[in-house]
């Protein structure tokens, strides 16, 4: 789908605004948090509510890592008028929510289902454990506070006025059954294309009072709405509405209290009775700010700015949203074979391994190696049940998304880390599958086809010329244009083969090991040294020749895959050492790094972005805002200038991440952006998941404290450290010094201490460690 060139100078001179050094969330707050504060009340969930051209963020109220998630049904932060306040939602980028609920005040009208409701910003509060914001229309306080399973919506209407209560569904045929005069039981039948989604779920709920109730039958019409900035025509959704209403004596505060379940109808009314019998708005809306407490808690930072920790924190709350756990009294609901599953250990859903391989997981790996042990295993039980190991694992069963298999990175990384607490043998057995039997295109979950075996074969995925047909009837499955992306293919796959052969080694089987570890070098089939990028070879093996900047058609997808081939110039993480020699040594790899962020457009940025929209948060051609790109400046750590890595994170943090509706530059994607940033304001960073090593930058805050689940503290101290001093001098792990910048995991977990010495000269020479 192309963004209209119209649309896209709006949104550029939206953008224009993001560099605003005091941006619209602070602006809306009467005071800035002081600096004694903890890491909660630096926590703004609008931050990020703009997106640059394509997915934005959501101001999400969870519990971390639990099953309910809350936003208002708006098109983003700017949008002023909401849809209606969904129970829950499946997918937190592009909405997918259900079962809807709104108020309406006045004599009962189908206007109440199909109008949208005003609000005013400055009326709106947003915590990670709370929502509320007063409708300016009928004067309607709305607030919302979450469960695990269960949320709790209060109503404060004006005194005197007939109160309405409407709920609804965001998909055809739903339907609700009144029970007792205040209980409600709904269902929910998702079906949903685009995420390939297609299952039931669960509603039970009360509301308080005595009031009227009945159903209506018909179409519940959203208005004019758009996606993606098109404007789409007048959705309508057929399926029952309920109601509940009151006469102007009854009291002016409703409460719904409600239950989700995946599992069935009877489970929904469980959920309900475990998590909120005796249980006050007050108290619950009580025991989500305390576990958020607890988690955001377990970092903290001293030194910075406001704005700094207002990031900081703000992102290390959008690293909870992504993966849920589904579990549900000791079962759950797997889409991957569409039965319920009796299992103690908790089940985990909602992943997007392609951008959340990088810094999610392994930043899980750090704050929480027991849950990450449970996700792991969910991986394998979706294995079992399936027959493959997703890569975007959802409510309802994979979704087809991006290229290759980055969930055999996680494996491996969570494995050299001493997570261990999943079924490894299962897990090698579940990435040898992928590796043989399954297609590399991206976004689709076909069996491989005969592109795959030319790729076994030659060591790299044929390409075709500009303008030449496809002919491969795998590729020809999805009609999306999403193309062969024949170049990021063949370097995905180079790491996700040494992935697979280091786990394979790791768990003493040697054939696997001995016939895959060569496939993790196929990267240097498509280099191309004239031009000194990766680029594309046809199936008789010569060479495409093209514009590596522009080329490949919409999104690079001929070629490459969401970016273009600047981007993807990097892409070896599992072999940098080899990377770096192909490149021409370690010198000319700080050139080339160095051109990155000073190469220019070359056209309007209208027309780049109309080809390439997902890469945005530009410096020169390095693109911050699209997850290929998160590791590369850390690349000059790996040259005789690493100084440089720490002037670029910091660059790119206090330019694409500051704290207003503007302050994230691309798809976050639940996380994976996030978690960049999380490391890269710490000060270290997981470059080559897989091993168990982190690079050194400059961090945001003079102190860094992580209390780790095993009841040790990792400390990182920069003395001296300030926007000036920005540098880093020397440095020591538990006083001894060292001669890189970087350190191990096992340093970290076993509670060491690293000391920076910061200033500004920039002439320190330091080893190289890959």
């Amino acid at each position: 789908m192309k963004i209209k060139i119209g649309i896209l100078l709006t949104l550029s001179a939206l953008l224009s605004l993001a560099g605003i050094q005091i941006g619209y969330s602070q602006q809306k707050k009467s005071s800035s948090p002081a600096s004694s504060a903890t890491g909660i009340n630096y926590i703004d969930p609008t931050i990020g509510n703009v997106a640059p051209l394509y997915n934005t963020n959501r101001p999400v109220v969870h519990l971390p890592n639990q099953m309910i998630r809350m936003f208002p049904k708006r098109q983003d932060h700017l949008d002023m008028q909401i849809t209606d306040f969904p129970m829950s939602s499946l997918n937190i980028i592009t909405p997918q929510v259900i079962f809807g609920i709104k108020p309406f005040a006045g004599a009962l009208a189908d206007t109440g289902w199909y109008r949208r409701l005003t609000y005013d910003h400055d009326f709106e509060t947003v915590q990670p454990w709370y929502y509320s914001v007063r409708l300016t229309d009928d004067n309607i306080l709305t607030e919302f506070t979450p469960g695990e399973r269960t949320g709790i919506y209060r109503f404060t209407f004006p005194a005197g006025v007939k109160k309405n209560i409407l709920l609804s569904h965001y998909y055809k045929n739903g339907q609700y059954e009144l029970q007792d005069g205040n209980a409600l039981v709904g269902q929910e039948f998702v079906n949903d294309a685009n995420h390939q989604q297609k299952g039931i779920a669960y509603l039970y709920g009360k509301i308080s009072g005595k009031p009227e109730s009945g159903k209506k039958q018909g179409e519940k019409d959203w208005g004019r709405y758009t996606v993606l900035g098109i404007p789409e025509k007048h959705k309508k959704v057929e399926g029952e509405r309920a109601w509940f209403s009151y006469n102007e004596q009854d009291s002016p505060v409703v409460e719904f209290r409600y239950a989700i379940s995946f599992v069935s109808r009877e489970q929904a009314k469980k959920n309900f009775e475990k998590e909120l019998t005796s249980v006050s708005f007050d108290q619950l809306k009580a025991k989500g700010k305390a576990a958020w407490e607890k988690t955001i808690g377990q970092i903290k930072v001293e030194g910075g700015t406001e704005a700094q920790k207002r990031s900081f924190y703000t992102a290390l709350y959008r690293c909870y949203a992504r993966m849920v756990d589904i579990s549900e009294d000791g079962k759950y609901y797997s889409g991957y074979d569409k039965k319920v599953h009796d299992d103690q250990r908790p089940f985990y859903t909602d992943d997007y391994t392609w951008g959340n391989y990088l810094a999610l997981h392994p930043l899980r790996t750090i704050l929480d190696p027991k849950r990450e042990a449970d996700i792991l295993q969910s991986y394998v039980n979706m294995y079992q049940q399936s027959g493959w190991i997703p890569e975007y694992p959802k409510f309802y069963g994979d979704r087809a998304g991006m290229f290759g298999f980055k969930s055999s990175v996680m494996f491996l990384d969570a494995y050299r880390k001493g997570i261990r607490n999943f079924d490894s043998n299962k897990a090698l057995e579940g990435m040898l599958k992928s590796a043989e039997k399954r297609t590399m295109l991206p976004h689709r979950n076909d069996p491989k086809g005969a592109l795959d075996d030319f790729y076994y074969a030659k060591g790299y995925y044929p390409a075709l010329r500009p303008g030449e047909a496809e002919t491969d009837s795998v590729a020809k499955l999805r009609g999306n244009g999403q193309r062969r992306s024949a170049v990021a293919v063949t370097l995905g796959n180079s790491y996700d083969s040494w992935a697979l052969s280091e786990l394979a080694k790791e768990l003493n089987n040697q054939d696997v090991y001995k016939r895959y570890a060569p496939r993790a070098q196929n990267y240097k089939n498509l280099w191309h040294a004239k031009s000194g990028f990766f680029i594309p070879k046809d199936a008789k093996g010569d060479w495409i020749e093209i514009d590596p900047k522009f080329d490949g058609g919409h999104a690079g997808n001929d070629y490459y895959n969401e970016n273009n081939g600047w981007s993807y110039r990097w892409n070896v993480q599992q072999d940098i050492k080899g990377f770096t020699e192909l490149m021409g040594g370690a010198d000319k790899l700080e050139q080339n790094l160095d051109q990155l962020f000073r190469e220019g457009l070359d056209r309007p940025k209208y027309v780049f972005w109309d080809k390439f929209p997902d890469q945005t948060g530009m410096i020169g051609q390095f693109a911050m805002g699209n997850q290929v790109t998160f590791f590369i400046p850390y690349l000059f750590n790996y040259t005789n200038a690493p100084w440089k890595t720490q002037k670029y994170t910091r660059l790119l943090l206090d330019t694409w991440f500051q704290d207003n509706i503007f302050g994230v530059p691309g798809d976050e994607d639940g996380g994976s952006m996030s978690s960049f940033v999380v490391f890269s304001a710490m000060g270290f960073y997981p470059t080559t998941p897989g091993i168990p090593r982190y690079s050194i930058t400059s961090p945001l805050f003079s102190k860094v404290t992580i209390d780790l689940p095993n009841g040790k503290k990792f400390t990182l101290i920069a003395h001296n450290s300030s926007r000036i001093n920005k540098y880093i001098q020397s440095a020591s792990m538990n006083g001894k010094p060292l001669s890189s910048l970087s350190f191990s995991h096992q340093e970290l977990m076993d509670g060491g201490t690293l000391v920076l010495e910061m200033g500004e000269k920039t002439d320190k020479k330091w080893d190289i460690t890959y």
